[in-house]
This record gives structure tokens, C-alpha cells and sequence, in this order.
């Protein structure tokens, strides 16, 4: 064994990067929407979603970390996400998996349309925008749960800038009460109240 082998990392190039049914359809979605959207194969919910005040909300990262959606079309000019497409097998009629309702409802609350494309190597041009026409329909007809951002944001320390937590009060006249405290805390006394 030379030093060489010694020092290779254990890590490979994953072959095929996309199997036959994603080249397929990514095949079609470029020449369909080319023109007006760039097709992203295979990208992070990390990427395209973040969780609000993560520090109050932890139970939530799992649900994102080590998950993707199969394509993201964003506008080509802003980059902006404008659908999602999720290759999804054949199930039985009014049976959906936990993982696929939940990437619709994440993708509905942020008012993205998800289309949700058969598994085949194959697809009829016509009926996929035909899948495209019903998931804008189904997403203007969505009542999503949207908040300011400014209520969904952490605010920073006033005087270190830092992020900061979610703090609860342990004593005094003010025990249970919540507020914002510097995540440098005790080095850092930064304190924001919550109304």
C-alpha cells in the first residue's frame, strides 16, 4: 500500500447522478421551460427553506435535513423558485406518503406550486403541463399560513449584534415570562422584551 492510497478520502463519484426516469424527465423540463426557467436537479429543502427562530423550533430541522425535491425551477433573471417537481411512484388512490404531504405543505406555505410528476421514463408533454396548470390552480386556491417575516425573525443583541435566544424568566416577580436574550449570555447582557 503506497502513501498515496494511505491518503485518498473516502469518497466516490455517485454514478449515474441522476437515474434514468430524472434524466428523462429533466430532459423534457429543459425543453419545455428552458427558455424561462433554469431546471436545478436534485436541490437541499436546506437550500430553498430555513426554519424560523431555530432555536424555539429545533424539533423542525429533521424534517428538512438530508431531503431534497427532484427539480426547482427558478426564473432565470432572479433565480427566485417558481415550482418544484417531485417524481412520485404509483400509490394507491387516496393514499399518500407522510414525506410527500409534507413537502406539499411546505411548498404551499411558501406559496411555491409543487407538481407531482408519475415515475415513468417517458411523459407526454401535453399531460405534464397539464400537472403544471393544476398545481398553480391548487396553490392560488391555498389559503397558506404566511406571517410577516419581521414577526418570524430573531431579532440580534442591541449591543453585541449576535443572534439571540428565547430566554424564559426562572425568578423574580416576573417568573414564566419569555424575552430574547444575547446567545453570549453571560458575557453579554443583551436583553430585547417580548410585548
Amino acid at each position: 500500500m503506497t502513501e498515496t492510497d494511505t491518503q485518498r478520502l473516502p469518497y466516490r463519484l455517485r454514478e449515474p447522478f441522476l437515474s434514468s426516469t430524472e434524466q428523462a424527465l429533466f430532459r423534457l423540463l429543459n425543453k419545455l421551460m428552458g427558455e424561462r426557467y433554469l431546471v436545478c436537479p436534485k436541490v437541499s429543502l436546506n437550500d430553498i427553506f430555513y426554519i424560523v427562530r431555530p432555536n424555539e423550533n429545533v424539533h423542525f430541522f429533521n424534517k428538512l435535513f438530508r431531503k431534497h425535491v427532484d427539480f426547482l425551477l427558478c426564473d432565470r433573471q432572479t433565480l427566485t423558485p417558481a415550482f418544484g417537481v417531485e417524481l412520485v411512484r404509483s400509490i394507491s388512490k387516496g393514499e399518500a406518503r407522510e414525506s410527500d404531504k409534507f413537502l406539499q405543505d411546505l411548498f404551499a406555505n411558501a406559496g411555491i406550486p409543487l407538481v407531482h410528476v408519475p415515475s415513468n421514463d417517458t411523459h407526454d408533454p401535453s399531460y405534464l403541463i397539464t400537472l403544471f396548470q393544476l398545481a398553480v390552480a391548487k396553490i392560488s386556491k391555498t389559503t397558506s399560513l404566511r406571517v410577516e417575516r419581521a414577526a418570524d425573525a430573531v431579532p440580534n443583541c442591541p449591543i453585541c449584534g449576535k443572534m439571540m435566544v428565547l430566554r424564559f424568566e426562572r425568578n423574580g416577580s416576573g417568573i414564566g415570562r419569555t424575552y430574547y436574550g444575547c446567545m453570549d449570555s453571560p458575557r453579554c447582557t443583551g436583553v430585547v422584551q417580548i410585548e
